[in-house]
Formats: structure tokens, C-alpha cells, sequence
């Protein structure tokens, strides 16, 4: 049997969120709540990525509350959905997190 592109498609799509770190696919977005030590570690993190999320012209939507930033991630020029700038992004802020902790 062969695979429709839709289903290979689907399969890299599974793969990649597999390879992030705890990103959770719902209502069409990714998101996370990256947990950090202080409060001060958590703005070091909006900081820098702050200078990533420029780079890559992709802007998220995020909140923080005292050492945690939650990112919601999808496209609103793709209709709301979840595209390869959201993949790419997340994958960037994981990097980004991980010079913190």
C-alpha cells in the first residue's frame, strides 16, 4: 500500500513535534510553559528570545507569571494554523531555554 503525501506529511508533522521538548498541539497551536528558578531567569529568557523571534520575523503570543512564560505559536497569515514557522520557532526557543537552565 502506498502512503498519500497527506499521510507522509502528517507523519514528518508527528515526528517533529516528537523532537521538541514538550510542546502540546492544541486548538491549532503549539504551546509550552517554559518553567524557570526566578523571576529574573524568566525576563533573561523573553529577553533573548526576544532577539530570535526578530530574526525569524515570527511573533508569539506569550504571557509570564513570576518564573513562568507561557508561548502559544501558530500563523495567523496561514489562516490560525500551525506551519513550519511555529515548528522552526519552537525549536529555537528550546535552544534559547536551554542556555538558561
Amino acid at each position: 500500500m502506498l502512503w498519500s503525501n497527506s499521510k507522509i506529511h502528517f507523519l514528518f508533522f508527528l515526528l517533529s513535534l516528537i523532537s521538541m521538548q514538550l510542546w502540546v498541539l492544541s486548538d491549532n497551536k503549539l504551546t509550552k510553559t517554559f518553567e524557570f528558578t526566578t523571576f529574573e531567569e524568566a525576563i533573561d529568557f523573553m529577553v533573548r528570545a526576544s532577539k530570535v523571534i526578530s530574526e525569524l520575523d515570527h511573533h508569539p503570543e506569550w504571557t509570564n507569571v513570576y518564573n513562568r512564560v507561557m508561548v502559544s505559536l501558530c500563523t495567523h497569515d496561514a489562516g490560525n494554523v500551525v506551519t513550519q514557522k511555529d515548528h522552526d520557532l519552537a525549536s529555537a526557543l528550546d535552544q534559547v531555554s536551554s542556555q538558561i537552565l
